[in-house]
């Protein structure tokens, strides 16, 4: 199920930073962004410390990268585009205002857990550490959940084409499980927007 992005004050909070971020993105650039990209990572591989980098990739970028055996691979694979320099959202220092409210959320949820995120390594006991591991991995799709639905509402409300002048694909991926992106990708954008970028996966 995925959630709505209004449905809790930290999925507002990442609908209305994530437009104040875009608003920020260099005036310079912006005509020439084809694509956003929302990478999903967190602190030290602890589920309950994670964030989306809310970032873009450049039509220079793009052409700097190019293999002309497959053209394709810079324009959509995140392999090749720009990663660095983005602002963060999630429960990082970067976002002093959105970690409290993940915490209270997951907390209400009943998927928080105490101790080092190691717990694999702390030598507990084998119903302990499935009861983490579950909780991790439940973790995981939450807030894989409330990136995808933070995508599916800045298209739906229009708040792309409002802020960028005309509605972009939205590539969500996390670098932990390559493969993931296609899935999250198709269920964060309409159809047509995404076309060129499935059409590529496809062939590879």
């Amino acid at each position: 199920m995925i959630l709505k992005p209004d449905g809790t004050p930290f999925q507002q909070h990442l609908l209305t930073s994530t437009q104040d971020v875009i608003r920020r993105f260099p005036e310079s650039l912006k005509p020439e962004i084809y694509a956003l990209s929302f990478r999903i990572w967190r602190i030290d591989y602890d589920e309950r410390h994670p964030y989306v980098a809310i970032g873009y990739n450049t039509e220079t970028q793009c052409g700097e990268q190019t293999n002309p055996e497959d053209p394709g691979e810079a324009r959509w694979n995140y392999a090749s585009w720009l990663l660095d320099g983005f602002e963060m959202l999630g429960n990082v220092p970067e976002d002093p205002v959105g970690s409290p409210l993940y915490v209270d959320e997951v907390k209400r949820a009943g998927l928080w857990f105490d101790g080092e995120y190691d717990f694999l390594a702390a030598d507990l006991p084998e119903d302990e550490e499935d009861e983490l591991d579950a909780k991790s991995d439940l973790l995981r799709l939450h807030f894989y959940d409330a990136c995808i639905a933070l995508a599916r509402h800045l298209h739906t409300d229009g708040h792309l084409t409002e802020i960028l002048g005309r509605p972009l694909p939205i590539v969500v991926f996390d670098m932990d499980c390559p493969g993931w992106e296609i899935e999250a990708t198709e269920a964060a954008n309409p159809p047509e927007l995404i076309a060129d970028y499935l059409a590529w996966q496809k062939s590879t």
